[in-house]
C-alpha cells in the first residue's frame, strides 16, 4: 500500500534509539514535546498507553505519511507511579521505596500512520525485585547522576543493575522498549497494511 514509508521514533531517549537500532530498523528520531498529564489514580497501563499515544499523535500530525512510534515507560509500586526524580532528595525517596520490594515496569508503545488512519497501542509489564539497599549504596548511585533522566530513579542497564535481585518478564521492557513484543506487533502491522519501510 505505502512502499517506502519512513519510520519515526517520537522519543529522545538514547536507550530507545539504541534498542530500535539493535533490531535493525532504519528510522528518524523526532522527539515529542507534549505536556504529560499527571497520574490521577487511573489504571497504570492505561496511563502509560495514553502517554505513548499522545506522543505518537503529536509527531504524526506533523508527518502524516510516516509511521510514528511513541513510547512511555513508568515504574509502579503499590498504587504510586514513580516519575523521574527532580532532585537528590526525590531520587533518594524513590530508591528507598523500591528497596527490598517488588515493583512493576510498564512500557507502552503506540503506532500512528495518520495518512492511513492507523492507530495502535500496546503495553508490556515486567515485575522487578530489588534487594535491600543501604543508604550508602543509594547515595553512591545518586552521586553518579544516572537516576535523573529515568522513571523510578534507576536504569537497569547501568550501575543500578546491582540493585536488581530478579525480574519476571522482558528485560528490554525495563530499559525502555520490549523488543520481542514490539518487533512482532510492528511486523504484523506492516504485513496487514502492506507497508514497506524505507
Amino acid at each position: 500500500m505505502r512502499p517506502g514509508t519512513q519510520l519515526i521514533l517520537a522519543s529522545g531517549s538514547p536507550r530507545r534509539k539504541s534498542l530500535l537500532e539493535q533490531i535493525g530498523h532504519s528510522f528518524q528520531v523526532i522527539p515529542s514535546h507534549v505536556d504529560e498529564p499527571p497520574f490521577d489514580d487511573q489504571d497504570p497501563a492505561d496511563y502509560a498507553s495514553n502517554l505513548a499515544t499522545l506522543k505518537a499523535s503529536e509527531i504524526s500530525h506533523q508527518y502524516p505519511d510516516a509511521l510514528v512510534v511513541g513510547a512511555d515507560t513508568i515504574v509502579v509500586i503499590g498504587k504510586e507511579v514513580l516519575g523521574k526524580p527532580e532532585n537528590d532528595a526525590s531520587a533518594y525517596r524513590m530508591l528507598s521505596q523500591l528497596s527490598g520490594k517488588n515493583h512493576q515496569v510498564i512500557t507502552a508503545y503506540s503506532f500512528h500512520l495518520k495518512a492511513a488512519h492507523i492507530k495502535e497501542v500496546h503495553h508490556v509489564l515486567t515485575q522487578v525485585h530489588f534487594k535491600k539497599l543501604s543508604p550508602a549504596e543509594i547515595n553512591y548511585y545518586i552521586e553518579t547522576r544516572a537516576p535523573f533522566d529515568k522513571a523510578g530513579a534507576y536504569g537497569i542497564q547501568d550501575y543500578s543493575s546491582v540493585f536488581v535481585d530478579r525480574i519476571e518478564g522482558c528485560f528490554y521492557n525495563v530499559v525502555g522498549l520490549p523488543l520481542s513484543d514490539f518487533n512482532e506487533k510492528l511486523n504484523n502491522l506492516l504485513s496487514h497494511h502492506a507497508i514497506t519501510l524505507k
